[in-house]
C-alpha cells in the first residue's frame, strides 16, 4: 500500500510522541511560606496524561493538602511545619513515566523542650545540668538568663542543644532559669526553677524584692534575711561599685537616702557562718523627672535673622518637649518646633522679642526653662 508523503509526515509526528514519556514540569520549584499561609503548586504534563501527587517520601498527603479538578494544582492550607518537604507530580503512559519535584519550606517560631524539665530540688555542691532544644524555621538562637537579671548566663552550645551547668551548686544559685528561644518568627521561652537545699548549717540568703523601681531623691530600704546555724553575719555590697555614701546596714536591711540615678544597679546581700556563704540579689533602677535648660537662655539677634533655640533635660526617657511664648496666646507664624527640643524662626522680627518657655515632661514629672530673644535693628 503506497502513502502519500503528508500522511508520512503525520504519522511520523504521532509516533514520536505516542513512544515518548510523558514531559512533566512543576511551578513553582520552591516556595517558602509562614506558618498558618497558604501556597499552591502547578503540574503540567505534555501529552495531558493523568497526573498522580505524591510526597517525595511516599507518605501519604496531609489532611491540609487538597488537589484541585483534575489534580494539576496542589494546595497547602494553613501550612504547618510538617508540610515542609518535597511533593513529586508523576504522570505515566505507555511509554514510561515522567516526573517533577517541587520543595515546600515552612517558617515557623522556636518551640522550645528543657530536659530535665524541672522542677529541680539538689543538694548543696552537686552537679547540674540542663538542656534546652529548640525547633523552628529559621533555625533559632538560644540564650539563658536568670530571672531578675539581665545578665547573660555562660553556656555551652553543641548539635542544637544549648547548655546550662554547674560543676558544684551552691545555695545562691537557686532561682528561676529562663531558656530563650528567637528567630524571624518569632521568640519563645521556657523556665525552670532550680532550688538548691543547704548543707548542715551553711546560710541560705533571700531577699524581699528581687527588682525594684525608685524616683529619685525617695528612701529605698532593701531587706534581706538567712537561715543557718550558726546564724549568719549579714552584709551588702553593690555590683562593681561601692555602696552609695548615704546608706545605713541594721539586721540585714540597707537603707539609701535620697537616691540618685547613679544608685542604679545590682545590691548584693551575703550571708556568711563557718559552713559557707550564700548570696541573693536586688536589681534597683532610679528614675528622674526631668531638668530642662535652654541653649543659649538669651538670644540677642537682628531682624531677618535665624533663631535657633535648644531644649535640653536630664531625666528617665522618654522626654516630651513643648515650646510656648510667655504671656502670649502662641508661638509667632513661621515658628517650628521639633520633637527633639528645638524651636526654630527662619526670618526673626521686631515683634518676635520676648521669652519662651520649653516644657520638659515625663512620665515621673516636668521641669521648664526659660529663654530671652531680644531683637533690634
Amino acid at each position: 500500500m503506497d502513502f502519500s508523503p503528508g500522511v508520512l509526515i503525520l504519522c511520523s509526528l504521532l509516533c514520536s510522541v505516542a513512544g515518548q514519556a510523558p514531559v512533566v514540569s512543576v511551578e513553582p520549584r520552591t516556595a517558602t511560606v509562614r506558618q498558618g499561609e497558604t501556597v499552591s503548586f502547578r503540574c503540567q504534563v505534555s501529552d495531558g496524561a493523568p497526573i498522580e501527587w505524591k510526597r517525595a517520601n511516599n507518605q501519604a498527603l496531609q489532611d491540609n493538602v487538597k488537589l484541585g479538578p483534575g489534580g494539576s494544582v496542589l494546595t497547602v492550607t494553613n501550612a504547618r511545619p510538617g508540610n515542609q518537604g518535597q511533593y513529586r507530580c508523576t504522570a505515566s503512559n505507555s511509554a514510561g513515566r515522567g516526573s517533577a519535584t517541587a520543595v515546600l519550606n515552612v517558617k515557623f517560631a522556636p518551640k522550645v523542650r528543657l530536659t530535665p524539665a524541672g522542677p529541680l530540688l539538689v543538694r548543696i555542691g552537686e552537679p547540674v545540668s540542663v538542656e534546652c532544644r529548640a525547633t523552628g524555621r529559621p533555625r533559632p538562637t538560644l540564650t539563658w538568663k536568670r530571672q531578675g537579671s539581665t545578665l547573660q548566663l555562660f553556656t555551652t552550645d553543641t548539635n542544637d542543644v544549648n547548655t546550662i551547668q554547674w560543676p558544684a551548686v551552691h545555695p545562691e544559685d537557686s532561682g528561676v532559669y529562663i531558656c530563650q528561644a528567637e528567630n524571624t518568627e518569632g521568640m519563645t521561652e521556657v523556665k525552670i526553677e532550680i532550688t538548691v537545699e543547704g548543707g548542715l548549717g551553711a546560710p541560705v540568703a533571700s531577699v524581699s524584692t528581687t527588682e525594684m523601681t525608685v524616683v529619685e531623691g525617695h528612701t529605698v530600704t532593701m531587706s534581706c534575711q538567712a537561715t543557718g546555724s550558726p546564724t549568719p553575719v549579714i552584709t551588702w555590697s553593690k555590683l562593681r561599685a561601692p555602696l552609695p555614701w548615704k546608706h545605713t546596714m541594721v539586721d540585714g536591711v540597707l537603707t539609701l537616702t535620697s537616691v540618685g540615678r547613679q544608685d542604679s544597679g545590682q545590691y548584693i546581700c551575703n550571708a556568711t557562718n563557718i559552713h559557707g556563704y550564700s548570696e541573693a540579689y536586688t536589681q534597683m533602677e532610679v528614675e528622674s523627672p526631668p531638668y530642662a535648660t535652654s541653649l543659649p537662655d538669651q538670644a540677642r539677634l537682628q531682624p531677618g535673622d535665624a533663631l535657633r533655640l535648644q531644649c535640653l533635660a536630664h531625666g528617665s526617657h522618654p522626654i516630651r518637649f513643648e515650646w510656648s511664648r510667655v504671656g502670649r496666646a502662641g508661638l509667632p507664624a513661621g515658628a517650628q518646633t521639633t520633637k527633639d527640643g528645638k524651636l526654630l524662626i527662619a526670618h526673626a522680627r521686631l515683634a518676635d522679642s520676648g521669652s519662651y518657655k520649653c516644657v520638659a515632661t515625663n512620665h515621673i514629672g516636668s521641669s521648664e526653662a526659660v529663654a530671652k530673644v531680644i531683637i533690634k535693628a
